[in-house]
């Protein structure tokens, strides 16, 4: 059994073919790619974070 890339793309919460579906990109690419990526949701807490901090409220 492999790992499917469109599997990764939806754990970390990318819209559908956000990755796999781009023409021509090879398995091990979308891979590399969504390895590299950040998760929307994690980035989204980071700053929410980052500005309670800064400013003591959510902006």
């Amino acid at each position: 059994m492999r790992l499917s890339a469109r599997f990764v793309e939806w754990m970390m919460g990318l819209p559908d073919g956000f990755v796999v579906d781009v023409p021509d990109l090879p398995r091990t690419a979308a891979f590399r790619i969504l390895g590299n990526g950040v998760v929307p949701q994690q980035a989204a807490e980071a700053l929410r974070l980052l500005l309670t901090d800064s400013v003591g409220e959510v902006a």
